[in-house]
């Protein structure tokens, strides 16, 4: 299974820049990842269905991955619950699992209707690099619950 995850501009803080740095080393031991820095979206309105043009080329880029758009609305899980649903994808054959981190607006609705899941992690509001941070270390502690590994504990 390869792993995407694609987030609107850079991480700005040279801390948190080195701890994606670690956990993006720590999952590649385990799967195939790649992170994709988008450039950030012009506010625009919708146009053909109801999706803004940097909506539709990301749909575009997404084309046969597993869709998974993080949204305060998406669903809650544990760690474990995160953990076994990882692992039913990588089992079920999923080929490509895409995780998009928004921009500071949000996903429209439209695009929001293309996610295969929205997933929330916490009824908290984080800034987007948190949000990035807390991403790549629950994947990071999915793939340890799975194997057994202590660092869960």
């Amino acid at each position: 299974m390869h792993i995407r995850i694609l987030w609107e501009a850079k991480t700005k803080n040279a801390h948190l820049r080195a701890l994606e740095s670690d956990y993006r080393e720590r999952i590649a031991r385990f799967v195939d990842l790649s992170v994709e820095e988008l450039r950030p979206a012009r506010a625009s309105r919708g146009t053909r269905g109801g999706l803004p043009p940097a909506e539709r080329k990301l749909l575009e880029k997404l084309e046969g991955c597993y869709k998974v758009f993080l949204d305060a609305q998406g669903r809650e899980w544990t760690s474990e619950e995160f953990a076994e649903w990882l692992g039913q994808r990588a089992v079920g054959g999923t080929r490509e699992l895409a995780f998009v981190v928004g921009g500071p607006d949000g996903f429209s609705a439209a695009f929001r209707e293309q996610a295969d899941l929205e997933l929330a992690l916490s009824r908290m509001t984080f800034t987007h690099d948190w949000a990035r941070i807390l991403l790549l270390e629950q994947i990071y502690r999915a793939f340890t619950i799975l194997r057994g590994y202590p660092y869960p504990r």
